[in-house]
């Protein structure tokens, strides 16, 4: 069977044309065949999973679903504990670390009937990749598996892409939602910093780290965001504020919305590829035609946004593995301690310095989202690298788009809007205000609908 979104298995569970028990049985089969592929999973959780489905197709049967979710196969990135399966982040240093509870966002997704089908491959603590030198291989690109996801959610953005799971659990600390999301065809979103729980979830940057979901749709993602989104008083930096609605107006459009496209970071401070450009263009189209108002907005440039952003993220990824990298340095991985052996030789004033110029650089953006409701950019340059290009500096060869709103904590959501002569993603990257993350989901399926380009899926041996 062709892996549906998760609004379309659900109006099939709802109408009884088709079966969850079917749905997880036909996901884990193909995600068994293809794991040797695509090294998506690191870990399933085949029989828990089993077990599930028949519950909930019990369930669906008597008219009595647990939950929002009830009956969608996901699958969670290996950073996410979970109780009783093993949580390693992709690393030796954890290889036999074995919860007892479940990370906050799991619990939710569970309570609102979602099936695991288990672990996903990530880069080592969400940082260091792609790896070949960890206890499992990098995932795959699955449209080309000789090229580069993007991460540190690689594995999610694989799975996602070639069907075998319906959506995912991701993490944002510069951009590891987003860049997979791109470079993978399918859509994710950073909430907005403290709309959902990191309760449970291994930390790389904690002022930067952030919680979020993948899958093949915009609409797909907003279901699974509504159901992590919320107050967690156990996380302190979770935002004590109502949990928004996301779905009510989500196909409301976007007349009138002001959108501001920040031209100069993909034109001028890391100039995108002509096919880049193209799908940057069919975007912004498909918003005019949609009844948008299209300006250009002018931030600071992109290299100050970085520059701030990973001497913050490199400070924080020490302080947070110092105790282990002293006891046990050669049990990372190289592109990992190689990495955080480098940020130990940031001094406490160069911390400050940072932090000083992201409130500036805050400030900056704040003023700029008066005039604007969006913010418009790549998510990357282009398509996805070959894999073996992404050596272990690869990643700072030039800024990235997706680190500036790290450091300013907005939503910000990816969304496929075309693809490269090599037939491989390109994706935008939309930006909202805070806690605005219904509005930018708004313009991703505005977005989406236009363009049309969520039938074209990788064409994997099954």
């Amino acid at each position: 069977m062709s892996t549906p979104s998760i609004a379309e298995a659900l109006k099939g569970f709802a109408d009884k044309t088709l079966s969850p028990r079917e749905l997880v049985h036909d996901c884990l089969d193909r995600a068994q065949r293809l794991n040797p592929v695509i090294h998506a999973f690191i870990r399933f959780t085949r029989e828990a999973a089993m077990a599930a489905a028949a519950e909930s197709e019990a369930r669906w049967m008597a008219g009595t679903p647990m939950g929002p979710l009830d009956g969608i196969p996901i699958a969670h990135k290996d950073i996410y504990e979970t109780a009783g399966v093993p949580t390693t982040g992709h690393s030796r240093v954890l290889l036999d670390n074995t919860p007892a509870e479940d990370a906050a966002v799991v619990r939710l997704w569970k309570q609102a009937g979602a099936i695991s089908l288990g672990k996903l491959a990530t880069h080592e603590f969400a940082w260091g990749g792609p790896s070949f030198d960890l206890p499992w291989p990098p995932a795959r690109n699955p449209w080309d598996i000789s090229r580069f996801t993007g991460g540190s959610s690689s594995g999610t953005g694989a799975a996602v892409a070639a069907g075998v799971i319906l959506g995912g659990t991701g993490s944002d600390t510069g951009g590891s939602i987003r860049m997979p999301g791109a470079l993978c065809g399918v859509a994710g979103i950073k909430p907005t910093y403290g709309l959902c729980s990191r309760v449970g979830v291994l930390p790389l940057a904690s002022s930067l780290d952030t919680t979020g979901p993948m899958a093949w749709t915009v609409e797909d993602c907003a279901l699974l965001l509504q159901a992590m989104a919320g107050h967690d008083p156990h996380d302190p930096s979770s935002a004590d504020r109502p949990t928004p609605d996301v779905l009510t107006g989500l196909r409301d459009g976007v007349n009138g919305v002001r959108i501001g496209v920040i031209r100069h970071f993909h034109e001028v401070d890391m100039p995108v590829s002509p096919a880049m450009q193209g799908a940057i263009d069919a975007a912004i189209g498909a918003l005019r035609e949609a009844g948008a108002t299209i300006g250009e907005a002018t931030l600071p440039p992109l290299d100050a946004f970085n520059a701030a952003g990973w001497l913050i993220l490199a400070t924080e990824a020490f302080a947070a593995h110092e105790p282990w990298l002293r006891a046990r340095f050669r049990d990372y991985g190289e592109f990992l301690r190689e990495r955080l052996a480098v940020a130990a030789t940031v001094s406490g004033a160069d911390y400050i310095q940072a932090q000083r110029r992201r409130r500036e650089l805050c400030a900056a953006v704040t003023g700029k989202m008066e005039q604007f409701d969006i913010l418009l950019t790549a998510a990357a340059p282009g398509e996805a690298r070959p894999i073996e290009q992404m050596t272990k500096w690869a990643s700072f060869e030039g800024p990235n788009f997706t680190m500036p709103f790290n450091l300013t904590g907005q939503p910000g959501l990816v969304v496929n809007a075309g693809f490269s002569p090599a037939n491989l993603p390109l994706g935008v990257q939309l930006i909202g205000r805070p806690f605005e993350d219904a509005l930018v989901l708004r313009a991703g399926q505005t977005v989406e609908q236009a363009l049309a380009l969520g039938g074209r899926r990788p064409k994997l041996p099954v």
